[in-house]
């Protein structure tokens, strides 16, 4: 195996939810304890190698609403009850999630969530609640994600770090992923599809290698400064490669 400079975690048993439920909330705050954890007690092997004041996350489907949630997203509960309140009115690249995601399911106990999450969160002036997320985390890679709902425009406008999109043509997360990147608040950001595949390209190895040679380029850009790496990360690059497309980026 080759040696790239990163230490990777990752959270054992982490469960998928079927519809929304309060691990919106726990799992991003999970992964902020397992920083604080690295952080605090290394691995005796690797004490004093980790720089967990560069830390990135990556994540895919329900996972990449994760990496999504730690990116400075805010949720935004008035346009999610909103938009809920008459779900065959919801946009229809969404109403997959809508109808078998479970996507409003938190609609009607929504004060319950709040409580969930706590007023350290949810008590702000603006109507947004606080993000989940830490300064150390300076860059995120959310594939196959959604999180629409529940962001919306303001809370996707608070999004202030590097952002790597990935997602598959034929994926019916496919037009979230697209409108949430399209309101992401940060100028860093790229957008890579990769060509007539569907949400279970995660399970093809070939797919699983390009995904890593995307991430190490985007981590080596954003969290090791590797001048060599940005080249990998462009419109000319990705439209080398008949089976990958570049929808657009901010980044010049």
């Amino acid at each position: 195996m080759v040696p790239y400079g990163f230490a990777w975690a990752s959270i054992d048993n982490i469960d998928y939810w079927m519809s929304y439920n309060e691990q919106i909330i726990h799992q991003p705050m999970d992964i902020l304890f397992a920083l604080d954890q690295i952080a605090t007690n290394p691995p005796e092997s690797l004490s004093g190698l980790i720089n967990t004041d560069m830390a990135g996350t990556l994540g895919y489907s329900f996972d990449g609403f994760n990496s999504l949630a730690l990116s400075g997203a805010r949720i935004d509960p008035a346009y999610y009850l909103a938009q809920c309140a008459n779900p065959s009115q919801i946009a229809s690249e969404l109403q997959p999630g809508v109808k078998y995601g479970g996507y409003c399911a938190l609609a009607d106990r929504w004060d319950w969530f709040a409580s969930v999450a706590g007023a350290k969160i949810t008590e702000t002036s603006d109507g947004l609640w606080q993000p989940v997320t830490d300064p150390r985390i300076r860059a995120v890679m959310p594939m196959a994600c959604d999180g629409w709902l529940l962001f919306g425009e303001r809370g996707l406008a608070a999004v202030d770090r590097p952002v790597l999109m990935i997602v598959a043509s034929r994926d019916e997360l496919f037009g979230e992923a697209n409108l949430i990147f399209s309101h992401l608040g940060t100028n860093d950001r790229r957008f890579i599809v990769f060509k007539d595949l569907d949400h279970t390209m995660i399970y093809d190895e070939q797919q699983v290698s390009r995904i890593a040679h995307f991430a190490i380029a985007f981590f080596g850009t954003t969290l090791q400064g590797n001048k060599d790496y940005p080249r990998y990360l462009t419109e000319e690059f990705v439209k080398k490669h008949a089976e990958l497309d570049w929808i657009f980026s901010n980044v010049t």
